[in-house]
């Protein structure tokens, strides 16, 4: 009985993280269950502009060499 009065203090401390952590797991449950909405992705905006400013890059080198002037023609 008396070594028990040893152990106790010695298991107190990872019984009561054990605790706490329960709870607090228990707590994030069901604040996680709220819906909040949904926040646009500032990475995928600028994503998107990227990819149209290629686009019209792209647009304008592929563009018929008819249209730029040359130095023979001027």
């Amino acid at each position: 009985m008396d070594k028990l009065l040893y152990v106790l203090p010695g298991l107190a401390c990872p019984i009561g993280m054990g605790a706490m952590m329960w709870f607090m797991m228990r707590g994030s449950k069901n604040t996680n269950t709220q819906q909040q909405p949904a926040q646009p992705d500032p990475q995928a905006a600028e994503l998107d502009i990227l990819r149209a400013q290629v686009a019209e890059l792209r647009t304008k080198v592929e563009a018929p060499q008819d249209a730029v002037p040359t130095e023979a023609t001027r």
